[in-house]
């Protein structure tokens, strides 16, 4: 049913409510629609005041009732605290904040209806709650607005080419707030931020923490990530090229093997390194497939070994502030531009030596000055040349390793 509610400055507010609805709920909607807190109303049905736990129809409220809405005794002692700028910023945001805080129950029913100013509300920064409240306020200028131009189109010549083309406009819109009311009613998580999947690892004995990403084809560290877990000695600039993604980043070249620990266990890990500011350490495809890893999103834990080892996910408070911005990581590295080797460069000759893919790729080793001493010695043993510049190739130009390959072949 459809009730009509009258504020204390003559305000007519229009809402659809079941008969069965609790006057605390429909004070809840009214806190959306007047921006005065739920503890702060006292709602009058045929002059007399109603409790929150009553429900409409125990009242006897019908279609198309009146209900008054005026200040509670709460509300004139802090309507200083709850005044508001002309651009819908608060006068005094940190007191505005606590008087929120301190009501639980109004915390609650703001992460349901507007997970975002509940965010705001319980954070530390009073510029971002003073965004989001001026935000607010231009969403309702612009709703009232609507509904200026819809009540107009009741009244324009409907054969009118424009007054159709705003009557096909408000339909859609009005579609489209439907289905965001529909979202903010059943799913209003996915108005929050959402953090990326972030685990405590040990790289060659250095503590750091490692973002998880299937979408990144190839396990990626920084080179001030590698220097300071003593790796850069160990890169082979044979790897060079450029990861192609959102943007472009140089790759430095590749560490072939490094021991980490995840949770009490070591597992060996190869990873390319990246010249990146806003990323440490990439857990890539190539080494969840290798240690049969699985990211448990029920029990926010990362299982490796096929389940061996279960390490948690890290929550945002035991992230560096640096690892909290997704929209500047996302730059460096992203499930939907993964990192991908587009070359190996010879700087010598400045020439283009191959594509390469960064997950599991392998140098151009025909291009170093032994590589035909090598073939000719493994020729000479009887094996085809075709056969031995592959086995060569997949061994990274170790003699020893592909003659064993080719003797066992």
């Amino acid at each position: 049913m459809k009730i009509t509610v009258m504020t204390a400055d003559e305000q007519i507010i229009s809402l659809d409510v079941d008969p069965h609805e609790t006057v605390e709920n429909v004070k809840a909607l009214l806190e959306v629609e007047t921006r005065v807190l739920l503890q702060n109303q006292q709602l009058l049905y045929n002059g007399r005041e109603v409790r929150n736990a009553e429900k409409l129809s125990a009242l006897g409220v019908k279609d198309d009732d009146l209900i008054m809405m005026v200040p509670s005794a709460v509300s004139s002692a802090s309507s200083n605290t709850l005044r508001f700028n002309p651009d819908g910023s608060a006068v005094d945001p940190g007191a505005f904040q606590q008087q929120i805080r301190s009501d639980s129950n109004a915390v609650a029913q703001l992460f349901q209806s507007n997970p975002e100013f509940a965010q705001a509300i319980l954070g530390d920064d009073l510029n971002r709650l003073q965004e989001v409240l001026r935000q607010l306020h231009r969403e309702k200028l612009e709703h009232q607005r609507q509904q200026e131009e819809e009540n107009a189109l009741h009244f324009a010549d409907p054969f009118d080419v424009e007054t159709q083309k705003k009557i096909e406009a408000a339909i859609r819109q009005k579609g489209i707030d439907e289905n965001w009311a529909a979202a903010v009613e059943h799913n209003p998580e996915s108005f929050a931020r959402v953090i990326m999947l972030y685990v405590d690892m040990e790289v060659n004995g250095v503590p750091i923490k490692a973002f998880v990403d299937s979408g990144a084809q190839s396990t990626i560290i920084s080179k001030s990530c590698a220097e300071r877990c003593g790796l850069l000695r160990l890169l082979d600039q044979r790897f060079k090229g450029i990861a192609h993604g959102v943007g472009q980043t140089e790759i430095l070249g590749r560490i072939h093997v490094a021991p980490i620990k995840i949770g009490n266990n070591f597992y060996p890990c190869s990873f390319s390194v990246l010249d990146a500011t806003n990323m440490e350490f990439l857990f890539g495809l190539d080494m969840l497939r290798k240690h049969q890893c699985s990211i448990d999103l029920k029990d926010n834990v990362l299982r490796v070994g096929g389940g061996e080892v279960s390490v948690p996910f890290l929550q945002e408070k035991d992230l560096p502030s640096q690892f909290r911005d997704e929209k500047v990581l996302s730059k460096e590295t992203s499930s939907s531009g993964a990192p991908v080797i587009s070359g190996t460069t010879d700087k010598s000759k400045n020439v283009s030596t191959g594509g390469q893919s960064s997950g599991g790729a392998h140098p151009d080793t025909s291009q170093a000055p032994d590589f035909e001493a090598k073939v000719a010695k493994l020729v000479e043993l009887g094996f085809g040349r075709d056969a031995v510049i592959q086995a060569l190739k997949f061994f990274d130009g170790n003699e020893e390793q592909a003659a064993g390959f080719l003797f066992g072949g």
